[in-house]
């Protein structure tokens, strides 16, 4: 039997989950030591996989000039994504701060290796797509790691993976699942910023609750 968890462990928990933030313009220069980023790392390669396939490798980039390679790839893309949004929508779309590659000082490249464990894994043999949900779980796990440890990251998604690709030299059956911007920050914001913005709110959860069958009144 597992330790049991105690009312301020739980309580620690929650408030790590409540008050961890995407983060993107508050990165401080402050380097991060090996031994905290060992820790983060260890948290997230500890997070839960289908079939126990561990599918993720982390690419740890410090070299600021690497970062602004990947930088480029995130600038066409946020011009892309701008012209998308309705035009009543598009100024403020470009109005926000929605990464901070190089201002933090380190970026981890979270991948998956979806032939780690073979062709035929436990758990991924109806839902192929379980080693990519298994390799985001590492990624969580990594955020509030981070955030237990007084550390911002942002989460940058507004880049092509074959543009990732090149720059890191990932092979081609390798999948860029997130390129996280991690640091210590000057603050955490109270709210997450999209929802200051007013971009969009916050659902109600008991809108979101459904019993026994989709629909089934959450009362």
């Amino acid at each position: 039997m597992g330790p049991l968890i105690s009312s301020a462990e739980r309580d620690a928990l929650y408030k790590i989950i409540y008050s961890h933030r995407d983060v993107r313009g508050e990165f401080l220069p402050d380097p991060v030591s090996d031994e905290v980023l060992q820790r983060i790392l260890h948290a997230a390669h500890h997070a839960p996989s289908v079939g126990f396939m561990q599918p993720w490798d982390f690419i740890v980039v410090r070299d600021l000039e690497i970062r602004k390679e990947i930088k480029k790839g995130f600038e066409i893309a946020h011009r892309e994504a701008a012209l998308m949004f309705p035009e009543e929508k598009r100024e403020q779309y470009r109005s926000f701060k929605l990464e901070g590659i190089a201002e933090a000082p380190l970026g981890i490249c979270v991948t998956c290796d979806r032939k780690r464990s073979g062709d035929v894994v436990i758990g991924r043999t109806a839902n192929p797509e379980m080693d990519l949900y298994s390799s985001v779980c590492a990624v969580q796990n990594l955020w509030l790691a981070a955030r237990a440890e007084n550390l911002g990251v942002g989460w940058v998604s507004i880049i092509q993976h074959d543009h990732i690709r090149n720059v890191l030299g990932i092979p081609g059956d390798i999948v860029p699942v997130a390129w996280l911007c991690v640091g210590y920050v000057s603050f955490f914001h109270e709210t997450p910023e999209l929802e200051q913005a007013k971009w969009l709110p916050r659902l109600e959860l008991g809108t979101l609750i459904h019993r026994e069958q989709w629909g089934g009144n959450a009362t």
